[in-house]
């Protein structure tokens, strides 16, 4: 086998690993003494329905970066893979590996296939605000500081809002999928509770394009009004937020999008994270109608 046909394979089978274990964290029936940084990874990076299941944008997320992953290598590569494949399936150690891999494909598939259609939870949608924030998973943990530029050309500073509830969520301008559905989610939420009033503070994910010079524009496309803030600043401060905010993301140089889950965090009058969220405006404003 050819050194490229090797390399090529090798890459092939990084992806797989990774799409698996992936899919394991998300989708793995967690027992009740997991630990709370694993409850919480799976939390931020997926959402979790009533049933355990990932969120819509959990789900984009799991079948998005595999298959985009797999795209471009075989874009790439895909000459050296076939020939990897040819080279492999002509000897019996090869066939084997072969097989193996199927198999563990096709019972991982059926995994899914079964924890999927095990649940048999009601609708995470519900009337009762009561009933819907008993199904969220608080949390209480100190807000780091957050100090950046909004679209008017304001600093805003998180600890100016304490005594009120605050949404605050990351996105930006150039997203066409996850970004906009959660900027929707809490902005129609936040209309929702007039009388909790919280304010809305969405942080840039692409400080390199979304400018402070841009953010106006950003926010008239968003729909943001009222006291809701889209907020940028230099490079190195909104990173130095995002990875204070434990938000994860990957960027991709040549294009410049990033890839990165839905998250949103319900800060208290006290200034404290109370909940960590996905999306679904029922569930912001049941989360924010829990706060005392």
């Amino acid at each position: 086998m050819k050194g490229g046909a090797r390399v090529a394979l090798a890459v092939l089978g990084l992806i797989t690993a990774i799409t698996i274990s992936w899919w394991a964290l998300a989708l793995w029936p967690l027992p009740a003494s997991a630990p709370e940084w694993l409850a919480r990874t799976r939390l931020v990076c997926f959402g979790s329905t009533s049933n355990g299941l990932p969120t819509a944008g959990g789900w984009l997320l799991l079948i998005g970066q595999p298959m985009g992953m797999l795209l471009v290598l075989f874009a790439v590569w895909g000459d050296s893979i076939r020939d990897g494949m040819r080279a492999l399936a002509s000897r019996m150690s090869g066939q084997l590996v072969l097989g193996g891999s199927a198999a563990v494909l096709v019972l991982g598939g059926g995994g899914v296939a079964w924890r999927v259609a095990g649940p048999r939870a009601e609708a995470f949608f519900v009337n009762d605000d009561q009933v819907l924030a008993a199904q969220l998973s608080p949390v209480n943990d100190a807000a780091p500081a957050l100090r950046l530029v909004d679209q008017t050309g304001v600093v805003v500073d998180l600890a100016s809002f304490r005594g009120r509830p605050v949404l605050l969520t990351f996105a930006f301008g150039h997203c066409e999928t996850v970004c906009p559905t959660l900027v929707l989610d809490v902005l129609r939420a936040r209309r929702k509770l007039t009388d909790a009033n919280p304010a809305v503070l969405i942080v840039t994910l692409d400080p390199w394009r979304d400018t402070p010079g841009r953010l106006a524009s950003i926010a008239s496309a968003w729909g943001v009004t009222g006291d809701a803030h889209v907020l940028s600043g230099a490079v190195d401060s909104v990173e130095q937020v995002l990875t204070a905010w434990r938000i994860p993301r990957v960027r991709n140089p040549t294009t410049g999008d990033i890839t990165h889950p839905s998250v949103i965090y319900v800060i208290g009058r006290d200034g404290r994270i109370h909940f960590v969220l996905q999306g679904q405006a029922e569930a912001i404003m049941a989360a924010v109608r829990s706060l005392t």
